[in-house]
């Protein structure tokens, strides 16, 4: 169940360093790393709000609802993962458990969704709990020790042993049932161990053992996040596919990935491709219900192009969505 589509409208240092306030918050007035309580509806507006700091020779950009971070080993982007929840009805409160947030939001239906993060942001654990009392843990990522270095989340894995053009569709070219079936595929082959969601989030060696497809159905305006109402209904097939294979396993999580072209600066590229997959999202929420809690979020930049070019490209300006449950391993079997 999602909530009814509401009326429109329109490596490096460690990573405490990295997001804590302390670190980047305090001279620019944000939380965690991110500036709090401003809005963006397109690029210029990121660029007037982005706030440059630089601490230890690591540089940091805040903006509304996410920071973007430069070391010697390149870009890295966390944003609030929640902040999509806002536009789904209910409630949204903020509680304090020790030095962690727990941001409860509470459905219109009654269902009530509990994220905790830690100081720096990061995700530790999503819940799903209904009204009977029944609980569905949707992301845990306890398992493992708060990491010390932002090179301790990239996982370097051998590719998976299939072509890479296996590893993705296109939703253009491809009928509902090759759509279903690489949503619904287990990884290519097996993986040592389970992952946390922000190591996958940042090692493509761990994503590449999960099917992906390639939404190029959908398409951007250079510098655009904006989805024209005339391409929601080519999202169609893949909210279908999701839908059926929650139907069977309602604790699945899929993980929508953005990208761009690789005109522009690199920072603006990375906030673009992120702010393209929260707009995918909150779409395959309000107009195909699909519930936001199984919905995770990313931005790539220009790192993954699909054209090989360094001009405009409206190929590489798309959306990717895959399973990563069997990455995670918090569903029930």
């Amino acid at each position: 169940y999602a909530p009814p589509p509401p009326p429109r409208s329109e490596g490096g240092p460690g990573t405490g360093a990295l997001l804590g306030a302390a670190a980047a918050g305090a001279a620019v007035g944000i939380v965690g790393g991110m500036m709090m309580g401003g809005q963006a509806h397109a690029l210029d507006d990121v660029q007037r709000q982005r706030r440059e700091t630089v601490e230890g020779g690591v540089t940091y950009y805040s903006e509304p609802g996410r920071v973007i971070v430069r070391d010697d080993r390149g870009l890295y982007l966390r944003h609030d993962e929640t902040d999509r929840f806002r536009d789904f009805g209910g409630s949204i409160r903020d509680e304090r458990d020790g030095d962690q947030m727990v941001r409860v939001w509470d459905r219109p239906d009654g269902v009530r969704i509990v994220t905790v993060t830690d100081p720096d942001g990061r995700l530790i654990r999503r819940v799903r709990r209904w009204p009977d009392g029944r609980e569905e843990v949707l992301i845990d990522n306890g398992f493992r020790p708060r990491p010390r270095t932002f090179r301790e989340e990239v996982v370097v894995l051998p590719p998976p042993p299939v072509p890479i053009e296996r590893r993705y569709v296109d939703a253009e070219r491809s009928d509902d049932t090759v759509i279903y079936d690489t949503l619904e595929a287990e990884p290519f082959a097996p993986l040592p161990r389970r992952y946390t969601l922000d190591e996958v989030r940042m090692s493509r060696d761990v994503r590449a053992y999960m099917g992906a497809v390639d939404v190029d159905t959908i398409t951007f305006a250079t510098g655009s996040w904006t989805v024209d109402p005339s391409q929601v209904g080519r999202l169609d097939r893949i909210a279908r596919s999701i839908t059926r294979i929650l139907a069977k396993n309602p604790e699945e999580i899929f993980m929508v990935e953005g990208h761009t072209d690789a005109v522009g600066s690199d920072v603006d590229n990375l906030s673009l491709s992120d702010h393209r997959a929260q707009s995918v999202a909150a779409i395959l929420t309000r107009d195909f219900h699909v519930p936001a809690e199984n919905l995770v979020t990313q931005g790539y930049g220009a790192s993954e192009l699909k054209e090989k070019t360094s001009g405009p490209s409206e190929i590489n300006r798309r959306v990717s969505v895959r399973r990563i449950t069997p990455l995670l391993g918090t569903a029930a079997k």
